[in-house]
Formats: C-alpha cells, sequence, structure tokens
C-alpha cells in the first residue's frame, strides 16, 4: 500500500521531482554565469531551461494526475534525452562544424514534433513510447562515452561525464522495477528520482570545468590571432 494524502496522489515521486527541480535551478544558476564559446553557451543554457521545465511537468504530474500532466510530463522527457544528444553534437562536432550542429538540431527537433503528434494524434502507447526513450538514451549514452573515452587523457574532467553517463543508464533501470514502497511511500520511481539528484551534481561539474577548459582554449587562439 501506499499512503495518500489530500494535496497530492503520488507524494514519494512527486516530492523527489521537486528536489530534483530545485536542484537543476541551483546549479543552473551557479553554471549560468560561466560563459562558454558559441554555440555552446546557448546549447547549455537551453539545455538547462528544457530540463527544468521537464521536471516541472513530472512534479505536476505526480501530484495531480490527468490526461494533459500525463502527456506533458512524457513529453518533456523526451524532450530532455533528445537536447542532451544534441548537446553532445555541440561539444564534439558542432564547435568545429557548426552547420552540421544545426542541420542535427533541425533533425533532432523533426523527431521529437513526430513522436509527439504520434501519441498525441494516433495513439498513446506506453510501450512505444518507453523503447522510442530507450533507444535515445542508448545513442546519447554511447555518444558521450566514445567521446569521452577518446579525450580522458587529454580532458580528464571528461571522466565525470563518463560517470555520470553510465550512472543514469544504469538507474534508469529501476523504472523496470515493481516493489511494494517502502516507508508506504517511496516506490521504484520515486527511489530513481532520489539516486539521480548527485548525479545531476555532478553532470554539472563536468559542465563547469569544461567550461573553464573551452574559455582557455578560446583564450589561446585569440592570442595567437
Amino acid at each position: 500500500p501506499r499512503v495518500r494524502w489530500q494535496w497530492g496522489r503520488r507524494q514519494g515521486p512527486g516530492g523527489c521531482c521537486l528536489r530534483d527541480w530545485v536542484i537543476w535551478e541551483l546549479e543552473s544558476a551557479r553554471t549560468g554565469s560561466l560563459a562558454r564559446p558559441e554555440p555552446a553557451e546557448a546549447t547549455a543554457a537551453l539545455f538547462g531551461v528544457v530540463s527544468l521545465n521537464a521536471w516541472f511537468w513530472s512534479t505536476v504530474f505526480h501530484t495531480r494526475d490527468t490526461d494533459l500532466t500525463e502527456k506533458m510530463d512524457y513529453f518533456c522527457a523526451s524532450a530532455v534525452i533528445l537536447h542532451s544528444v544534441y548537446l553532445c553534437c555541440v561539444r564534439t562536432v558542432g564547435l568545429q562544424h557548426p552547420s552540421v550542429a544545426s542541420a542535427f538540431g533541425a533533425l533532432l527537433l523533426l523527431l521529437l514534433t513526430g513522436h509527439i503528434s504520434y501519441l498525441s494524434l494516433v495513439h498513446f502507447d506506453y510501450g512505444y513510447n518507453m523503447m522510442a526513450n530507450v533507444a535515445i538514451g542508448l545513442v546519447n549514452l554511447a555518444w558521450w562515452l566514445v567521446w569521452c573515452l577518446r579525450n580522458r587523457q587529454r580532458l580528464p574532467h571528461t571522466r565525470r561525464c563518463m560517470v555520470v553517463v553510465v550512472l543514469l543508464q544504469g538507474l534508469s533501470l529501476l523504472e523496470l522495477l515493481d516493489f511494494p514502497p517502502l516507508f508506504w511511500v517511496l516506490d521504484a520511481h520515486a527511489i530513481w528520482h532520489i539516486s539521480t539528484i548527485p548525479v545531476h551534481t555532478l553532470f554539472f561539474r563536468f559542465l563547469e570545468d569544461d567550461s573553464l577548459y573551452l574559455l582557455k582554449e578560446s583564450g589561446a587562439m585569440f592570442k595567437l590571432d
């Protein structure tokens, strides 16, 4: 059984979503003050906005479960995963080839539009939605890992990114578990939200270190010019 209070439907996941939201807000504000070479700066800032929006709707959905809040929770989660892939593209390819990153971003936007349109207008298929997100998540994992492994000697801070993507993929297995809520509140989904809080912080440390590296590199190039 799960304890239920009057103000919401699933207080465990809802409260944990709220904590994630607060962490993202604090970390986004902290790292937002760091300048980055374009287009990395705009992409990282937008990733923070997209993620905050997703945590907002996740919090709303877990406290007020309606057709609208459920769809917004799922759609915004898909947007975060796709934007993470785009962020990876910008960092690994876009700094040298901005046009390639822009074209890839347009493709991802079309994929998100098609995904949302199918679920909204044709059939809201939970299985398809999960498989689509898992597939994009694996692409995200592989892309980040390959880049980090190739640059781990030159860029030691990429090790944090490797830890983040592996942990997030591993922790996502909690979404597949089903067991009675601990203390009548914490189900597998709530535990997943709690577990990801330190991972988010670690990812922001990676972004911070990477920003400082990019600034140093751009400064060196400016001096050479």
